[in-house]
């Protein structure tokens, strides 16, 4: 019931803020409750890890499926895990949820999880003629009318079974694809078959569904250690690993499949679900604000990409992949781009590198150890509305007054500007940015209905260290 009461006070916060909101949502429909999620997943050891950590993460959202699906890489014949290669990690949640739940009784049941768990569209990479248990699972869930909650697919794989499931609406529903598109959300490691380009966009394209398609994934894939900062590197290397994941654990963190060494090997579908993780920073409301699942730009209709520091750069037409991916080629040998460019580029998602292996420690803790043992993330509640009208000249105050936290540790603040997130495009001068109460003041020549983002950041003093936050949003007014 603690954790339940906390979400409930987060949730109030939210209400709150957006009866004062004064920016145009990018993204309909709710904001506040527990999301709901779909992943669809081709079986690649890189999913294989980050299906542990999103095991964790299971009572952060309302899980609608996880469904085997096919990809460029893996399939029937080409390099498949097997039909039911999921069992194995729902087994070892199955001897870890008695001890999760003492964290948070909001975990789902291994019986809940072990129902949505289907099979999809596995034979070929890009088939999606067949009609199977995973794609009318997805089917189902859009269709349900009596919970319109935005959904999130998510495509660890290819898309090819969340196609299907669309394809399936479109020939048996065709006057109910535009309330479809309305609840759909898209999450795209890369495009890793052709279905999106031939079949999604062209067929559903004009009913607007948001689409992300990811490369900044790279930052915790297998090619991490070219893209994480130094200051970084230490929470995936093998004596970090080892003592808070891999090590005294319980079941599921056993199974994680690491290098050889200890050394974090690659979680490149996590971003998809990471993004679904309500934080505070309020990432859902639109994907160029940024969150733990990176930060994305709109390059065309409703489709968000990663955003690319080169001037003039020209987005490829067709798909965003391990061919035209900007990130991913710049990290081969012979790029012409540059480390700062890198730097820049994979920051989204690097930036947050502490806070999130940090959070996942937490959780492998969870697995074992008593509430009293463990530690849990802070609550952070502002002492104002998250949506600000502001004036140029005008003093804003800042202030995180009602923020605690469950085991009763020193909290650590900070509050910052998130610049790429701005549409002003200068710096502010946050007064006491390292207190509880802080201010800044709005600059004389920011413009009618530009917007500032100041983080709050707050960081227990327990073991591991954890942070949670909320973004204030400030939009000038004349």
């Amino acid at each position: 019931m603690e954790r339940n009461l906390l979400r409930v006070l987060l949730t109030a916060v939210v209400l709150n803020a957006g009866s004062e909101a004064v920016l145009a949502k990018l993204e309909p429909g709710p904001t506040d409750g527990r999301p709901r999620v779909i992943v669809t997943s081709d079986g690649e050891i890189d999913d294989q890890c980050s299906m542990v950590r999103f095991l964790l993460y299971t009572n952060e959202c309302d899980v609608e499926g996880v469904i085997s699906s096919s990809s460029q890489y893996h399939a029937h014949g080409h390099n498949w895990a097997g039909d039911d290669w999921i069992q194995p990690y729902l087994d070892a949640y199955a001897k870890v949820y008695p001890n999760l739940v003492k964290h948070d009784p909001a975990y789902p049941t291994p019986e809940y999880l072990r129902a949505r768990t289907v099979l999809g569209d596995v034979k070929a990479e890009g088939e999606m003629e067949e009609v199977t248990a995973g794609s009318q699972l997805i089917v189902k869930v859009l269709l349900d009318e009596t919970d319109d909650r935005p959904v999130w697919l998510q495509a660890w794989g290819g898309p090819n079974t969340i196609a299907r499931a669309l394809k399936t609406i479109e020939q048996e529903h065709p006057e109910r694809m535009a309330e479809v598109a309305k609840k759909a959300r898209l999450f795209l490691i890369w495009e890793q078959d052709r279905t999106y380009q031939e079949y999604i966009r062209p067929h559903w394209g004009k009913f607007g569904i948001l689409t992300i398609i990811s490369d900044q994934f790279e930052a915790i894939a297998y090619r991490w250690k070219q893209v994480q900062p130094e200051e970084m590197r230490k929470y995936f290397e093998g004596a970090w690993m080892k003592e808070n994941i891999l090590e005294n654990h319980g079941p599921l963190c056993s199974i994680y499949a690491a290098l050889e060494n200890g050394d974090f090997r690659s979680e490149g579908d996590s971003p998809a679900f990471l993004h679904t993780i309500v934080t505070g920073l309020r990432n859902m409301e639109s994907p160029d604000w940024g969150g733990w699942g990176g930060r994305y730009v709109r390059v065309r209709e409703n489709t968000w990409l990663d955003p690319v520091p080169v001037k003039g750069y020209a987005y490829p037409e067709g798909r965003w992949y391990s061919s035209s991916a900007w990130g991913r080629n710049g990290l081969r040998s012979g790029t012409t781009s540059t480390p700062e460019q890198r730097r820049e580029y994979f920051k989204p998602m690097w930036r947050w590198a502490d806070a999130m292996q940090n959070d996942f420690a937490a959780r492998a803790d969870w697995c074992l150890k008593s509430h009293k043992e463990a530690n849990h993330p802070p609550v952070v509640v502002l002492g104002h509305v998250t949506d600000l009208k502001v004036r140029p000249g005008e003093t804003v105050k800042l202030s995180a007054q009602g923020t605690t936290d469950p085991d009763g540790d020193t909290l650590a603040y900070q509050w910052w500007q998130y610049q790429e997130a701005d549409t002003y495009d200068r710096t502010i001068d946050i007064n006491n940015a390292g207190k509880r109460e802080a201010s800044f003041t709005v600059r004389g020549d920011a413009g009618e209905g530009e917007t500032i983002h100041v983080i709050c950041e707050v960081t227990d003093a327990g073991t591991p260290p954890l942070t949670r936050y909320q973004r204030v949003v400030a939009t000038v007014r004349d």
